[in-house]
């Protein structure tokens, strides 16, 4: 048998992805309403997360429930800002999109903007795998310390301050206020409320505090602590499991074609982090080849589709190159 080209490889992977697309939009003529779909996922997503965070304010549910929960509902919204950014609904009306667009942030206030994310994540697809993939980097990609990988990958505002001066030298006009600046004022306000939180209750702990603090400062602590439980911690379980899952997936270094971008990952001991990623690391690979789809479609073929990739050299699984600082070796061990 003929070994095929990387290039016949990708392309080969490429039709069989747009073919069963085809396929499944004619069997469930329902795909054709790509806007509709897009905007009840989002309002069904939201109205979850609104409703769990009800339910634990009225003490029906408790705060471990309510932060899991809070956790997949947000998830969902993490793909819909994926599908905005690559302006999968109502591209052509900007009010509603822009909409769309603001509610997936503050349903996620961790991140920067989904409008500057935008600039990054179209420019990770020019530049995957490489020193200039800041996207990635900002998430852990290529570190191989698994202290500081883990301290990246929880709290992305101290991964920026770390890894500043380095980014600083490696990355072409990268800029430590721009990225800063684009968390304004969601992501700002939401690390204000951490700290907050944080910085209080160690210092009560070591020194108590809380008798003399004054009333109103209390209260705005108690909102504070209910913030905490029904989207801040939650987005941490969110973005921690997001992060880890896209950094062990992504190539860093010795990459040289599409095929080379990223590996799939299906391995058993990743479900508890795909549960709050939706199933990103089985998926994502697809989207490296195709970008133009719905999370949702990506989903639907991803069972033929990762298939055609295993026949087609993409690696599966391929834990070792976290050992490596994400460096795409010749042969998989």
């Amino acid at each position: 048998m003929t070994q095929l080209s990387a290039k016949q490889n990708i392309q080969a992977i490429v039709k069989a992805i747009k073919a069963e697309e085809a396929v499944l939009r004619q069997k469930y003529p329902l795909l054709a309403h790509q806007n509709t779909i897009g905007l009840v996922i989002l309002l069904l997503s939201l109205s979850a997360l609104i409703g769990v965070g009800v339910l634990y304010y009225l003490a029906i549910i408790p705060a471990w429930a309510c932060i899991i929960l809070a956790a997949m509902a947000a998830s969902i919204s993490h793909e819909l800002e994926h599908d905005l950014i690559h302006k999968q609904y109502f591209s052509n009306q900007p009010l509603i999109h822009n909409f769309m667009m603001l509610t997936v942030w503050l349903m996620r206030p961790n991140t920067i903007s989904p409008w500057y994310r935008r600039k990054l994540h179209l420019h990770h697809h020019k530049t995957s795998g490489t020193e200039q993939d800041l996207e990635e980097r900002l998430v852990g990609n290529g570190i191989k310390n698994p202290f500081m990988r883990a301290l990246v990958i929880v709290d992305g505002l101290l991964g920026l301050v770390i890894n500043t001066k380095r980014f600083s030298k490696e990355i072409k006009g990268f800029s430590f206020l721009s990225v800063f600046n684009a968390g304004f004022p969601v992501t700002t306000t939401y690390f204000i409320i951490l700290y907050s939180v944080i910085i209080f209750h160690t210092v009560n702990f070591f020194v108590p505090i809380e008798a003399s603090t004054p009333a109103l400062a209390l209260e705005v602590l108690n909102v504070f602590e209910f913030m905490m439980i029904v989207l801040i911690v939650p987005n941490i379980v969110r973005s921690s499991s997001l992060n880890f899952v896209t950094s062990s997936m992504h190539y860093y270094g010795g990459v040289n074609n599409m095929l080379e971008q990223t590996h799939v990952i299906t391995s058993r001991l990743f479900m508890p982090f795909h549960l709050f990623c939706f199933n990103f690391g089985k998926t994502h690979t697809i989207h490296h080849f195709v970008p133009n789809q719905p999370f949702y479609l990506r989903q639907m073929l991803s069972k033929k589709i990762l298939d055609v990739m295993r026949q087609h050299n993409v690696r599966f699984n391929d834990f070792n190159s976290i050992k490596n600082a994400n460096a795409y070796k010749a042969q998989a061990n």
